[in-house]
This record gives structure tokens, C-alpha cells and sequence, in this order.
């Protein structure tokens, strides 16, 4: 099936979203439809290839103020202004731009619909004022008391006739119904102040919606404008989309790097704080990989293209961001279900209220009705349904800018009850490269001496042991200098330096007796037939991987070591790093069944259970963890495709700052719930009771949604880098 995207313009609610998505999810042969509030978009899934005149007309049924725009790989249908549909080719290299334009002209469009909106809410109230404290005569007043209404009302109004025409039911028909029944009724000024707070409420709301969106956009700025192809001698300035793999292209001084490739010529450092979340510095020279998104601090370089602009690097994390929120999360699912039901529910409670209030309590039926009405006003869910999936894409962007890309929403409810982790051991909890732990002498010669004997020796061989001791010992090595090099199979080397013969091996070929108490892999030292001290190496653990488990200790949660390794070096590093479990010897299957097992146990206290794991080799143990976090995942198509989470450097704290944002993205909805709820319900219980007025029920709508979208925000703004105290 093809999929097919759609920006939806002049959607301002995510009801509205919820709408569309299950109106269009009940047509026969659109299938995985997800309408997203946070970007705009609908994504829809056909065998069909021109559907948006059908989807346009669906839409149009549900939400007529929606206008829809269909983007494919070449082509593009837009509505022009005078509501004609014309249908342009594009060039690949002009969609890019195009499509940046166009978000452009809607910007200044809004901009505008915002001022008029702004314009004939003062004359509304200018018309109002005049009506209510200007004597006229006749019934003058009354006829510009109805003026002003219709003036106030003519957006909620025009919106709520259309809804009517469709029988369907949303705010805009609650709050329309509220204030001309507040007229009706003799309420004339609480219904124009029912409209204005609403009206002045939905422009901030649209307009905090708005910077909330354009905050995320501005931390997942790493989309290249342009790139400079290289023709001959010639440079052009071209769209990414047109570069072909092999292309070479230029990339300057404050430049982005728009696509993948190998340094061809030249130095730079480039920024590649977007991708990993760390703001060092990175030299790159000729023969280096470039990943797009990196930002050329300073240099010039010419690159040598390896992906096209779609498998990119920078491609890729875009993509994974944007559609991250299609994955709902259950307390979003359980949302979209409840206003489903919910408007209607409310409609009916304040009929009820309206007609049998008088039968039961001591009050009028124009009493009974006032209160009906302004139950109406502050039942509206928009605080709810506007700020918990706002909520989960502040999270998602937040944890982008860190460098960690999750991959659905519902993944931020899964590692609030994350009671347990498991860790694959090597390139995850350790470097993945062995590193000189220690060096240890009999005494005749000092550990510096040992360890230069032990690099000239190693400078022969390509054993990984020995290029560890070849950087720890750092100096220029003059090969010429190694005199009668022999490699002895199974044992070691033999060799003579600097006038001294030297055997570098195992126990059995220094003839010694092997050190059993030590923690790693032991080279022994023989100078002229006598053993003179050894050399300890390890694969390097990380430095932060002991606070990282100390941390998570404190949050309660148990480590667990899955390793090939033997289990001597395996409990040895579960020693140091004080993990909960230390499982070695293991196959690929061996972690697939005990990983089962912890998430078996974990069930029974409805608790989940995350791996972590390189991406490459782990994949079936990534993917029966109820999250899987992968590590390094910068370039790494496959760790991008097995797991639920990619970290995209090696850095384990980043496990820590993402389980921060989980946690406070968790407490701001529920403060926004909690919060929503308290009001709405106090100020509906005055309300039932009639101690409440007009203007209390509109702050319970209106102001509520405005407080709980500025509430959100704080994800933006917070600093997840640092423990909170």
C-alpha cells in the first residue's frame, strides 16, 4: 500500500483531530490513518494513488474550516485562494523549497486571521457597550445588542451552523448554544462575556499552540536549506533531493552538512550537537565519515556523497520525530476514546438539568436554564485534549534535541514503569576495545620501562591486546629498533630490544604461575630469562557507567548484565559496578530466555522491562523488551530499525536524562489533569448550585486550556542534563 501525507491547514483543536482520523478510519480501503494535531498532518495508507479530492470531501464533512494539501514524491494539489483546485509538476529539487514556502505564506496568513479575528472582537464590544449603556429609541438597544452578538458570534456561530448541517456536535455549538440561550434568557451581558473570554481565550490558546509547536521545530532545526554541488570547477547551490550518491559537494563555514559522506578534502570541525546532544567539538579530516545535521563550525570541506538525501542521516531522525506521536500513548488513546462520547454526554446533562432542576430544587425554570447553560460552557474538554498529546510531542522533540530518538509516544508511558533494566555488556556497559588497566613489576624495571619493551614488541603484531598496549604507551615506535621477532602460536612473541631478549605471552610462556585474582586479561613479561612483571588489560568500562547504575539503584530499579564473556570477568565487572544480576557464558538465545523470564516476573506487578543494547546483534532481545534502547545509534540504520528508543552516541547517562523526561513529562499531565478536572468540576458544582457565574465557567474552559498548554511548555525549558534534588 502506498502511504499518503496531507497538511491540514486551520486545525485548531486536537478534537478536531480525533475527528478526522476516526471519520476517514471507517472508509473501506484507507487503512493505518493517523491524524496528528501536534504536526498537522494526515497520513493515510491506500492502494489508491489520487485519493485528496475523496479525503478533502471527507474532511469537509467533519471539519469544513480545514483546507487540505496533498504533497507526493514529484507532485503537488493545492487549493488556491478562490477555493479552485490546480494541479502543478515540481521538480524534486523545488518540492523542498516549495513546501517551506508554503508554511511560510500560511504563517502570514494566520498572522492575519488572528488581527481580523482581533479587529471585529473590538468593534463586537464597541457595538455591546454602545447597545448596553447608550439610551436609543424605541427597541434600538435590543437591535444593537443582537448586532453585537452576531458580530462576537460570527466564527463560533458560522462553525456551529455547519456542524449543525452535519449532525455533529463540538465547543464551538456548546458555546453558541450557551450565549444565545444566556440572551433568551435576559442574560444579555454574561452571554457577550461569554463569547468575548472565549474568543480572546481561543486567539492565546492558538497562539501558545502555536509557539509550542514552533519551539520544537526550532530544536529539530537541522533540515539543510540548500547544497553546494560541486560540477568541474564549478559549485551550484541545489536542493539535497538532486544529489546522487558519489556526488561531491561543498560544504563552508556555518554551513550544514546536508547529506552522509566521506571527507574528500579539507578539515573542519563541525557541531554535532543536533544528532548526539553533545556540544564538543569534532575535527574531521580527509577519509572521515560525515553524518548530515552536523553544523561546520569551522573549515571548509569537500565531500564525497554516500546516501542520497532521503537515506540521510538527518532524513531519518526528521522522519522518526515527525511521525513519533503517531504512536499514541494509553493515556492519549484513553482521551481520544473518552471525547468521543464526552460532548454528547454533556449536552444531554445539561437538558436534564435544564428541564428537571425545577422538579426537584426550589428554582425557576429561567434559573434552571442558566445553570444548564453554563454547565455547557465549562464541561468543553479542550484542556484535556489539547495538552497530553501536546504533552508526549514536547517530550519526543525535548529528547530529540538530547540526542535521543524515541519512537512513539506510548514509549514514554512504558519507561514510567520500567522496574528493571538489562544491559548487553560489551560496547554498552564497556568501550567495546581493550584498554592497559594496570602494569605491574617485580621491581628491576619501573612499569614505564615494561611498558615500552612490551609496545616495541606489539608494534609487529595486529592483535587487538596489542594495540592496546601500543595507545597506552602513546610515544613513536622505530621498528627497526625490534630485533628477531618471532610470533609463537597459542603463547605469545619473542623478540630482542635495545640489547634484551623479551618473551611477551601467557603464563606458560614467561613460565610463571597464572594470577588468578585479577579482574581482566594478563600479558606476562620475560626481560633475558626472568619474569619481571605483567601487563593487565580490559575491554574499558565507561566512565559514567558506575554513577549511571547508582542513579538507577536510587529510582529503585535493578540492573541486569547479559555477556558472552566468561562469567569470572563478568561477575568481576558486576562487582564494580554493583548490578543487581550478572549473567556470562550466554548465547544470543540464552538472553532471549532469561530476558523472558524478568519480564514474566515484572508482569505480575504490572512493571516493564527494558534492554539496552548496541542495536546490531541484539535485535531479538531489543524487540521482546517492552522498551529497547539501543546505544551509538548515530548512522546505525539497524539500530534505528531494532529498537524502540536510539541513543544516538555511546553515552549511558542519556539513559538517565531519558528516563527524566518520561518522569516529568508524566507529571505535567497529570498536573494538568488533576488541575482541569478540580476547576471544571468546583466551578460545575457552584454552577449546579448557582453560586457560580458566566465569566467562572469561561475561566474553567478558556483559561484552564491556556494555563495547561503554558504548563506543558516547562518540558521545553527544563534541563533534564541534572538530577533533580
Amino acid at each position: 500500500m502506498k502511504k499518503h501525507e496531507f497538511y491540514l491547514k486551520n486545525l485548531d483543536c486536537a478534537a478536531c483531530a480525533n475527528k478526522i482520523q476516526d471519520h476517514i478510519s471507517k472508509v473501506d480501503g484507507y487503512n493505518n490513518v493517523v491524524c496528528n494535531f501536534n504536526t498537522l498532518k494526515l497520513i493515510v495508507e491506500s492502494n489508491e494513488d489520487e485519493i485528496i479530492l475523496d479525503i478533502k470531501e471527507k474532511i469537509e464533512k467533519v471539519e469544513p474550516e480545514v483546507e487540505v494539501y496533498y504533497y507526493n514524491e514529484k507532485d503537488k494539489i493545492e487549493k488556491n485562494d478562490h477555493g479552485e483546485h490546480h494541479h502543478e509538476h515540481h521538480h524534486d529539487h523545488d518540492h523542498e523549497h516549495e513546501h517551506e514556502h508554503h508554511h511560510e505564506h500560511d504563517g502570514r496568513k494566520e498572522m492575519g486571521k488572528a488581527s481580523k479575528n482581533i479587529f471585529r472582537i473590538i468593534v463586537g464590544i464597541i457595538v455591546a457597550l454602545i447597545g448596553m449603556y447608550v439610551k436609543l429609541p424605541g427597541k434600538l438597544n435590543t437591535f444593537i445588542m443582537i448586532l453585537a452578538y452576531v458580530i462576537l458570534l460570527f466564527r463560533t456561530g458560522k462553525n456551529s451552523f455547519k456542524l449543525i448541517k452535519k449532525l455533529t456536535i463540538d465547543e464551538n455549538l456548546l458555546v453558541t448554544i450557551s450565549c444565545i440561550g444566556a440572551f433568551l434568557i435576559g442574560r444579555q451581558s454574561e452571554g457577550l462575556m461569554v463569547i468575548i473570554l472565549y474568543e480572546v481565550g481561543k486567539i492565546l490558546e492558538d497562539k501558545a499552540v502555536a509557539s509550542s509547536r514552533k519551539s520544537i521545530a526550532d530544536l529539530m532545526d537541522i533540515r539543510p536549506e540548500y547544497t553546494n554541488l560541486k560540477k568541474g570547477n564549478d559549485v551550484e547551490k541545489v536542493s539535497p533531493e538532486v544529489v546522487n550518491v558519489g556526488d561531491i559537494i561543498v560544504v563552508k563555514q556555518g554551513e550544514k552538512v546536508p547529506i552522509d559522506g566521506i571527507v574528500e578534502s579539507g578539515e573542519a570541525h563541525l557541531n554535532t550537537a543536533s544528532l548526539t546532544g553533545e556540544s564538543s567539538l569534532t575535527k574531521v579530516k580527509a577519509g572521515d565519515k560525515v553524518l548530515s545535521g552536523s553544523i561546520n563550525e569551522n573549515g571548509l570541506i569537500e565531500i564525497r556523497t554516500t546516501e542520497n538525501y532521503e537515506n540521510s542521516t538527518v532524513s531519518k531522525i526528521l522522519e522518526l520525530v515527525e511521525n513519533a506521536t503517531d504512536k499514541k500513548a494509553k493515556t492519549e488513546t484513553f482521551v481520544n476514546r473518552a471525547s468521543r462520547i464526552y460532548t454528547p454526554i454533556v449536552v444531554g446533562l445539561a437538558t436534564v438539568i435544564g428541564v428537571f432542576m425545577p422538579l426537584v430544587m426550589n428554582v425557576t425554570y429561567h434559573e434552571s436554564a442558566y445553570r444548564a447553560l453554563l454547565f455547557l460552557v465549562v464541561s468543553c474538554p479542550c484542556a484535556i485534549v489539547i495538552s497530553v498529546p501536546l504533552s508526549y510531542f514536547s517530550a519526543i522533540g525535548k529528547a530529540s534535541r538530547n540526542g535521543i530518538l524515541i519512537k512513539g509516544s506510548n514509549y514514554i508511558d512504558v519507561l514510567n514503569k520500567v522496574s528493571e533494566i538489562a544491559f548487553d555488556k560489551t560496547g554498552t556497559l564497556t568501550k567495546g576495545k581493550f584498554g592497559v588497566d594496570d602494569v605491574v613489576t617485580y621491581g628491576k624495571y619501573s612499569k614505564d620501562e615494561l611498558l615500552e619493551y612490551a609496545a616495541y614488541g606489539e608494534s609487529f603484531s595486529n592483535h587487538p591486546l596489542g594495540k592496546a598496549i601500543i595507545e597506552a604507551y602513546g610515544k613513536d615506535i622505530t621498528e627497526s629498533k625490534v630485533k628477531d621477532f618471532e610470533e609463537i602460536a597459542g603463547k605469545g612473541i619473542a623478540y630482542n630490544y635495545s640489547g634484551k631478549n623479551i618473551k611477551l605471552g601467557n603464563a606458560d610462556l614467561v613460565g610463571v604461575e597464572k594470577v588468578t585474582d585479577i579482574y581482566g586479561t594478563i600479558v606476562y613479561i620475560q626481560i633475558n630469562g626472568a619474569p619481571e612483571g605483567y601487563i593487565v588489560l580490559n575491554d574499558m568500562v565507561k566512565e559514567e557507567a558506575k554513577q549511571v547504575m547508582e542513579e538507577l539503584r536510587e529510582l529503585k530499579i535493578k540492573t541486569h548484565m547479559f555477556t558472552g564473556d566468561n562469567a569470572e570477568t563478568a561477575i568481576a565487572l558486576g562487582a564494580e559496578l554493583d548490578m543487581s544480576s550478572v549473567t556470562a557464558e550466554m548465547l544470543p538465545q540464552d538472553k532471549y530466555n532469561e530476558l523472558e523470564k524478568i519480564i514474566k516476573e515484572a508482569k505480575i506487578d504490572k512493571e516493564t522491562v527494558a534492554f539496552v543494547g548496541d542495536g546490531i546483534n541484539d535485535a531479538p532481545v531489543l524487540a521482546l523488551s517492552d522498551v529497547g534502547l539501543s546505544m551509538g545509534g548515530v548512522g546505525s540504520s539497524s539500530a534505528v530499525e531494532a529498537s524502540d528508543v536510539v541513543i544516538m552516541n555511546d553515552d549511558l547517562s542519556k539513559i538517565l536524562v531519558l528516563l527524566r523526561i518520561a518522569q516529568f513529562t508524566d507529571m505535567i499531565i497529570e498536573e494538568n489533569l488533576v488541575f482541569a478536572l478540580l476547576v471544571k468540576l468546583i466551578v460545575l458544582g457552584f454552577g449546579v448550585l448557582g453560586k457560580a457565574q458566566m465569566w467562572e465557567a469561561v475561566f474553567a474552559d478558556v483559561g484552564v486550556t491556556l494555563i495547561t498548554i503554558i504548563n506543558t511548555m516547562r518540558i521545553l525549558s527544563h534541563n533534564f542534563n541534572k538530577r533533580s534534588k
